[in-house]
């Protein structure tokens, strides 16, 4: 067998017993890598290491078969404009997944009279997701529909996903300015205190007999207190 050393070199065409005996001395496992070729190639590395290798590559191959997946999208040329901004996001999260988006527009009855209406719908669709995907041809009518297919740019090419950008922005970082403007009104808000406040009467001018505190609460200028009663 051919045997693969631990930093890439070929050591050469080596028997099984050899080659277990150098994978011995390296401390590492005898792992046969190509067992259709003639002779067969084996290579010196650590098994575990080597999993993991493989699994990273296999995971990185599966990310471009993405591309190979279609995704349909079916429109009509009486479309309403919310239910075509639907579609057109739609479009959009398929192509930014790395999947082809087939475009389906069919006519039904008299709409064959104006197909132009047709071809304005796709035209705002390829319009909208230009950032995102490409047409592979033009859009043609065939027998009683137009058919499209958009394929994905690449990703150094093409937008962000604005869906995913108003996710990843924080919920509501609130008006900065009203709160500051808020907190500031409520500094400068005068203090109101519980507390009795005394009053200088004299110098307000009021009489110093209001002043005095009477045991039960009355009238302040008590218009009979300077009348005499008289005994009968």
């Amino acid at each position: 067998m051919r045997v693969i050393g631990v930093d890439g070199k070929q050591l050469g065409v080596l028997s099984l017993g050899d080659a277990l005996k150098a994978a011995r001395e390296n401390g590492v496992d005898l792992v046969e890598i190509a067992p259709n070729a003639t002779p067969p190639v084996c290579r010196l590395v650590d098994f575990g290491k080597f999993r993991y290798e493989q699994a990273k590559r296999e995971k990185e191959s599966k990310k471009h078969q993405h591309a190979n997946r279609v995704k349909e999208v079916q429109l009509s040329p009486k479309i309403d404009p919310h239910d075509l901004s639907v579609k057109i996001q739609h479009g959009v999260d398929f192509l930014c997944e790395d999947m082809k988006v087939k475009i389906t527009l069919k006519f039904r009855g008299r709409e064959m009279a104006h197909t132009e209406f047709g071809f304005q719908v796709i035209k705002k669709f390829i319009t909208e997701v230009a950032p995102y995907g490409q047409p592979d041809f033009q859009p043609k009518l065939v027998g009683r529909g137009i058919t499209l297919m958009i394929s994905p740019l690449p990703r150094n090419k093409r937008a962000k996903n604005p869906r995913q950008t108003e996710s990843a922005a924080p919920a509501s970082g609130g008006n900065h300015a009203e709160n500051d403007e808020a907190d500031e009104a409520e500094v400068n808000q005068p203090a109101v205190s519980n507390r009795p406040v005394a009053i200088d009467r004299g110098a307000r001018g009021l009489p110093a007999a209001t002043e005095a505190a009477s045991p039960e609460r009355g009238f302040t200028n008590n218009p009979f207190a300077q009348m005499e009663i008289k005994p009968g």
